[in-house]
């Protein structure tokens, strides 16, 4: 379940992420307000999985998780650049995510 929880927990920070974009700075209303919930919702969920967890399996995981999925929303949805160095760049943390779930226990 913890697993679960920190996925969910990922997800949110690439909403949060994505939405701190679209405020300008936090000068508009609605997607400020995304932001601070899904913020709160995504450390709230980290919090849940560190409960059996390792620190740096969860952490790391749920940043890796926020790194790709940001990526892909501003390369497919905010037309960011994307290269085969940047793509590379993402496999490799893919790769990272992949191995820390397979050499962690729960």
């Amino acid at each position: 379940m913890a697993w679960i929880y920190l996925g969910i927990a990922g997800v949110l920070e690439v909403v949060w992420a994505s939405f701190m974009k679209q405020s300008d700075g936090f000068t508009r209303l609605l997607p400020s307000v995304v932001t601070a919930i899904a913020m709160l919702g995504s450390v709230w969920l980290l919090a849940v999985a560190m409960r059996s967890l390792p620190l740096g399996t969860a952490y790391a995981s749920w940043t890796g998780i926020g790194a790709v999925g940001s990526f892909l929303v501003g390369a497919f949805l905010m037309g960011e650049p994307m290269n085969p160095l940047r793509v590379l760049s993402v496999v490799l943390i893919v790769a990272g995510l992949i191995g820390l779930k397979l050499a962690t226990p729960g």
